[in-house]
């Protein structure tokens, strides 16, 4: 079979044989533990792209945003702003620290946090005597949210902002690259996301003191004895050399990845230019990396769903998938505060991602381009 024969996924690994040279010689360097010259490497080539001092690489973007926030002290009794239109992943490193998520809503036209909504949403709690200790940010899809809406409310309120950047790799926002927001940014290198590690993520912060909080608990709060001493209680969420040497060969490809995915999605903007009732989420933001393409349905004028679409699709051996289901709705949040305009109910009740990979083939896409023409035309 042709590989271009093969199902399509959302947002499959590319690599090839950079990838390939990459970790080879990381392996052929003997830096098969955790700690290596590619790590180092790596932690640098990312702190520079997103133009922050220090960056500390790690297992997953969920031990980033664990470590940042623990960086910033939160603890029990305290209460983070979490989106709840946004993977479990966000709200559970809150959870980990023993604190608190509120969840707020988002804005129709990106999904990302509504700063409306968040001022008044400070206002009250604050007014009520609750102790909110950060608000958190998420990057939705890799659309970076307003931070010229967003930050001055966090300075009003003297409330750090965490930058959950988990699928911003690459992209930018008001002249500033995603990861560089905040008190401190987790990156994703999951192996869906536009750069992989296979499984990996990266804390960001020009706080560096910070930084070394997260680099001592990310090695399992070892001391500096000859023996293994420990006055705290740390994590294994240590990235390996090896790994790091695949993330610098997809770094250096980012760009070209970015721009094959940012292809893809204007062809999608083509394909639903003239079909009324159909728009692309955040379709308008030039600097997003284009991790993948979600669309939103308003059935009333279209006459079918976006589950339709989706069934059409995947016979045809092409994935796709709702938007996030909102952490308000999500059984273990279940009871947990909400500040809510229906915005992120509507997107996931009318919103359907489609794939969005860089190693699509050029088959693949016209399968993907043609099962969607068919699919409207059925429907004219």
């Amino acid at each position: 079979m042709h590989a271009d024969d093969h199902a399509v996924l959302l947002s499959a690994p590319d690599v090839g044989d950079l990838e390939q040279e990459y970790v080879l010689a990381a392996l052929r360097s003997g830096w098969v533990a955790p700690a290596g010259p590619d790590l180092d490497l790596f932690e640098h080539e990312i702190a520079r792209r997103a133009a922050v001092p220090h960056a500390v690489a790690v297992s997953s973007g969920t031990a980033a945003l664990h470590l940042a926030l623990l960086g910033i002290g939160l603890g029990p009794g305290d209460v983070v702003v979490v989106p709840t239109l946004t993977f479990a992943a966000t709200a559970n490193a809150v959870v980990y620290t023993g604190a608190t998520p509120v969840f707020a809503d988002c804005d129709a036209a990106t999904g990302n946090l509504d700063p409306g909504l968040l001022s008044d949403l400070l206002v009250q709690l604050t007014g009520e005597g609750v102790r909110v200790r950060a608000v958190m940010t998420v990057d939705l899809y890799g659309s970076c949210a307003d931070y010229e809406g967003i930050s001055p409310i966090c300075e009003r309120f003297g409330v750090p902002l965490i930058e959950d950047a988990a699928e911003a790799v690459g992209s930018s926002c008001a002249g500033g690259p995603a990861g560089s927001f905040g008190r401190a940014a987790a990156f994703s290198f999951n192996g869906n996301k536009i750069m992989t590690t296979s499984g990996g993520g990266m804390l960001l912060t020009a706080d560096a003191a910070l930084a070394g909080r997260a680099r001592y608990l990310a090695g399992q709060a070892r001391l500096p004895a000859a023996h293994y001493e420990h006055a705290d209680i740390g994590y294994n969420y240590r990235l390996s050399n090896v790994l790091a040497a695949l993330g610098r060969a997809q770094l250096c490809r980012l760009d070209e990845m970015i721009e094959r995915r940012r292809a893809l999605r204007d062809r999608y903007a083509k394909v639903f230019a003239h079909v009324e009732g159909v728009s692309l989420l955040a379709g308008d933001d030039t600097a997003a990396n284009c991790w993948l393409t979600p669309i939103i349905v308003d059935t009333a004028r279209t006459g079918w769903r976006a589950s339709d679409l989706a069934a059409f699709l995947a016979a045809r051996d092409v994935e796709t998938r709702p938007l996030f289901k909102p952490m308000h709705l999500q059984p273990v949040f279940a009871g947990a505060r909400a500040f809510l305009n229906g915005s992120a109910e509507a997107l996931f009740a009318h919103g359907l991602v489609l794939p969005g990979g860089s190693g699509l083939g050029d088959r693949q896409i016209r399968r993907v381009v043609d099962g969607i023409t068919e699919f409207l035309d059925g429907r004219r």
